[in-house]
């Protein structure tokens, strides 16, 4: 049985001349890092002594993350370590954060997909969708139904597994196709189209749900955290899931004209959708118990917003229920149920067993506490209000959709050359700390900047999901530019109006 991460390997490929980049990048970090860290150490700046002494932990940990030179989360434990050795913090304070609530979250939610993965729910519910009625008889019909398959699973798992398992979907589709369509041009035309949309399509769906993609949980805590604004999880699917609706549709439309308007598929192409349906069989015991844990995992974190809607989240009850059914405790509850539900008693025999459990992305965990824990040391000592109050000076306006238009614009540009998680870490803070030194809220920024980390569409080495269409031969470094490029710009339209006319009715 496979897991994310081997179905991920089997497919995450670079070319030889991204390979050698990625190298060269690597290298110049182990020494770029380091050189950053003593200059600023060294460098005449006019902050206070531990104020002073954390600018350069967090120069050195934001070059090595750009870099690439250490494992991401490899940093992330680096820096709140050298702030203890550097007398910055103590060490219960700094490692503090990675058991935060939200990790819980993280870890609930990940378990969760790791079972719908193990126990093929992913697959069965993206073959069932393919063969609804009339879908297999339309080209635009199968792109816009596979797109949403994409991008709605990606709203619960991991961007990179959600492409990982809809990339050898959109292959056999590919290869049926080409066999039998006479026109290769356009067959060439509407894989490109279908490649790219199994990678945007998960990028998009992650910013719907708080556990979609950890930017979003990151953007979450340290609101919570540094400025006390809670965001629950129903409030951020308010604003999440139109900016994923809106996405989507354009998305959609963008390759209809580029690449699918006009291009006939031959009759019986449903057919490969029902032999795969098929093949899976009927719903086991094991899918069963998954889609009650989840579906029980999700009735527990939407509640309060249901309690909202209907007027009741002033009760007692919402009262006690928000404060005895936290978000992580929720996440956890739902995973544990995983190791409850049997699937032969007999043989004792649950729906996840430990070793399957234990395979879930332990450094996306590490990478968000250590984020955190920076964050917090940043404010704490007084960088943030510094950094803040200096980038403030030269900004021409200062009002609160000002600072969503450039740092929602900061995130995009970070995103297109480090990961996503990475991005959110270094300018979430940024965000909030010229938000205060401002005088306006920073929940807009910090949403658009958010958000905007999820985007990194035009380069195979800007995400994962990226990589592993790139591997496929179907999508070509020019077209991947530009259908990026547009997205790009696509996605911070969407997403300043959204977050600036949804953001302050929602908060």
């Amino acid at each position: 049985m496979q897991t994310f991460h081997e179905a991920i390997g089997a497919v995450e490929t670079f070319s030889p001349a991204e390979e050698l980049f990625n190298r060269r990048r690597r290298t110049a970090g182990l020494f770029l890092a380091p050189t950053v860290f003593l200059l600023l150490l060294f460098a005449p700046l006019e902050l206070p002594l531990l104020a002073h002494r954390m600018a350069a932990i967090m120069g050195l940990v934001v070059t090595l993350w750009m870099t690439e030179a250490l494992p991401l989360a490899i940093t992330a434990i680096l820096g709140p370590c050298l702030a203890v050795v550097f007398g910055i913090t103590t060490g219960r304070a700094a490692l503090a954060p990675f058991a935060d609530p939200i990790i819980f979250l993280f870890i609930g939610g990940f378990i969760l997909a790791q079972a719908m993965f193990v126990h093929g729910v992913d697959r069965r519910i993206a073959y069932g969708a393919l063969a609804l009625p009339g879908v297999g008889s339309s080209a635009f019909r199968i792109l816009l139904v596979y797109g949403a398959v994409c991008t709605a699973i990606s709203m619960w798992i991991s961007n990179t597994a959600a492409t990982a398992m809809m990339f050898p979907i959109g292959l056999s589709i590919i290869a049926h196709l080409s066999r039998t369509s006479a026109n290769k041009a356009q067959v060439r035309r509407y894989a490109l189209a279908l490649m790219l949309i199994t990678s945007f399509g998960p990028s998009i769906g992650g910013m719907g749900t708080p556990v979609g993609t950890p930017p979003n949980l990151i953007g979450i805590g340290m609101l919570q955290k540094i400025v006390g604004q809670e965001i629950s999880f129903f409030s951020w699917m308010a604003i999440g899931v139109p900016i994923v609706v809106m996405l989507f549709l354009y998305l959609v439309t963008q390759f209809y004209l580029s690449s699918v308007r006009g291009f006939e598929v031959a009759e019986g192409s449903t057919e490969l959708v029902h032999r795969e349906l098929e093949r899976l069989g009927g719903q086991t015991i094991g899918q069963r118990n998954v889609l009650i844990a989840f579906a029980i995992t999700i009735l527990l974190w939407i509640a309060p917003g249901i309690m909202a809607i209907i007027g009741a989240d002033q009760s007692a009850f919402a009262r006690a229920y928000a404060a005895q059914m936290p978000e992580g405790v929720a996440a956890m509850i739902g995973a544990c149920l995983l190791f409850v539900l049997p699937v032969n008693w007999h043989e004792r025999r649950f729906t996840l067993t430990w070793d399957e459990a234990a395979k879930i992305d332990w450094g996306i965990t590490l990478l968000y506490g250590g984020g955190l824990a920076l964050g917090e040391m940043a404010f704490s000592t007084g960088l943030a209000q510094a950094v803040g109050e200096g980038v403030t000076g030269w900004l021409p306006s200062q009002s609160s959709f000002a600072l969503t238009l450039l740092f929602t614009g900061a995130a995009i540009v970070v995103s297109e050359a480090a990961s996503n998680t990475a991005s959110a870490n270094m300018i979430v803070p940024i965000a909030i700390a010229v938000s205060q030194a401002a005088g306006v809220r920073p929940i807009e920024p910090v949403l658009g900047a958010t958000l905007g980390a999820s985007m990194g569409f035009m380069m195979p080495v800007s995400t994962a999901p990226n990589a592993i269409v790139y591997s496929s031969g179907y999508v070509p470094i020019g077209q991947m530019m530009r259908h990026g490029l547009f997205l790009d710009v696509a996605a911070f339209v969407i997403i300043v109006s959204t977050v600036t006319i949804l953001g302050p009715i929602l908060f």
